[in-house]
């Protein structure tokens, strides 16, 4: 795990959260119209055609799955990586900092400490922790 990962938190949540409604809404969106001329009556006369691209609904549904499948995977495994700190007030910074996206001088203010010593706690556990910068997703 390294702060890459865990800075890209909240812009994967997010992502996720555009993915499901775009799912949500992937039939209405793939409605098209089109002109076929009928020769029922012996001669052309235009007809409206109106339905969706199945092909096209099926492709992006698969995709936008899958995506959102492994955007989940790695949030999981961050707030894994996150729950698994083994100090108290240092697992607490960093969901306030990473999951919760809040600033460090809203972190210092909700566990009475310096915002200095916010970024400390962060940068000493980095440092003693070499193998938790090491792990990727």
């Amino acid at each position: 795990m390294n702060l890459e990962l865990l800075k890209e938190y909240k812009s994967k949540k997010e992502e996720i959260a555009e993915l499901a409604y775009k799912l949500e809404h992937l039939s209405s969106d793939l409605v098209g119209n089109s002109t076929i001329l009928d020769y029922q009556k012996g001669y052309p006369r235009p007809q409206a055609v109106v339905g969706t691209d199945q092909e096209r609904f099926y492709r992006l549904n698969a995709q936008w799955r899958q995506r959102k499948e492994q955007l989940e995977d790695e949030c999981s495994k961050v707030e894994d990586f996150i729950e698994g700190i083994p100090d108290s007030l240092t697992r607490r910074i960093f969901r306030m900092r990473y999951i919760d996206n809040m600033s460090q001088r809203q972190i210092a203010e909700k566990v009475h400490i310096d915002k200095s010593t916010v970024s400390r706690k962060i940068e000493k556990f980095f440092k003693v922790a070499p193998n938790a910068t090491n792990a990727t997703l």
